[in-house]
């Protein structure tokens, strides 16, 4: 006797009015009808409309998915392959999608929770998450980057704009050492690196010398952090590193 209209749509989850408008264009007849004159669909029927919208899923018009399944060259295993490449590419889509979201995520959880007008006033046309994604390279995964987000995240404006200040003064006070000749393995160079070291501990992580180290490296060998800094005073990236590495000697 087949299966009846309520049936299928049950089976497959779909209305009855969509059964009967797949009938109407030809798309999907049931094979048989009931004395009285219904519908009734048999195990290839099934078989059809499981295709039929997979296909639907993907986002194929109604015309092309009856041009697919009408294929007289086509045959089950081949339906079966075009379906398994037509889902690896949308699992592709949907997993570069889902990185890209994961990305923004990330970067949001880096701590610049402002709106973009408060973005704009504490930091102008700078980027505050440009480094995000090279920092979660470098050191995604360790204590210290996670203490840094978890930090971050809880900042205000207000917040910012105080870090923006100390770092506005520190950059002021280190060029004017700097112009005065004071040479990286000074007193007060050092101390500026001190004071730099401890800025890091008190706003992000715990800053030992060890990584104060890598950092002034960092400073040098990578062209974005001596833009920064050089953009204090030409120079400045390589005294700093020098002055920071004398200044972990000094400690031990």
């Amino acid at each position: 006797m087949g299966y009846s209209v309520g049936q299928v749509a049950g089976f497959a989850g779909v209305t009855v009015r969509t059964l009967h408008h797949y009938d109407e264009i030809g798309l999907l007849g049931p094979s048989g009808r009931s004395g009285a004159g219904h519908r009734r669909y048999d195990d290839a029927d099934l078989d059809r409309l499981q295709r039929i919208l997979f296909y639907r899923e993907l986002g194929f018009p109604l015309e092309e998915v009856a041009v697919l399944l009408d294929d007289p060259d086509s045959d089950p295993r081949e339906h079966l392959r075009r379906q398994h490449a037509l889902l690896s590419d949308r699992i592709d889509r949907l997993q570069r999608m889902a990185k890209a979201v994961e990305h923004a995520m990330e970067a949001r959880q880096m701590g610049i929770n402002l709106t973009p007008e408060e973005k704009f006033e504490v930091f102008g046309d700078k980027d505050p998450e440009q480094y995000a994604e090279e920092a979660e390279r470098r050191w995604g995964g360790t204590d210290t980057y996670r203490e840094s987000q978890r930090r971050a995240a809880s900042y205000t404006k207000d917040d910012w704009k105080r870090m923006q200040g100390e770092v506005a003064d520190w950059a002021a006070r280190y060029a004017a050492l700097m112009e005065a000749g004071e040479a990286p393995d000074g007193e007060r160079a050092m101390d500026m690196a001190e004071e730099h070291r401890l800025h890091i501990s008190t706003w992000f992580y715990t800053c030992t010398y060890e990584i104060h180290t890598g950092l002034g490296e960092t400073y040098v060998s990578d062209e974005r952090f001596k833009a920064f800094y050089d953009g204090m005073r030409p120079g400045l990236a390589e005294h700093l590193r020098d002055a920071i590495l004398a200044n972990a000697l000094r400690s031990l």
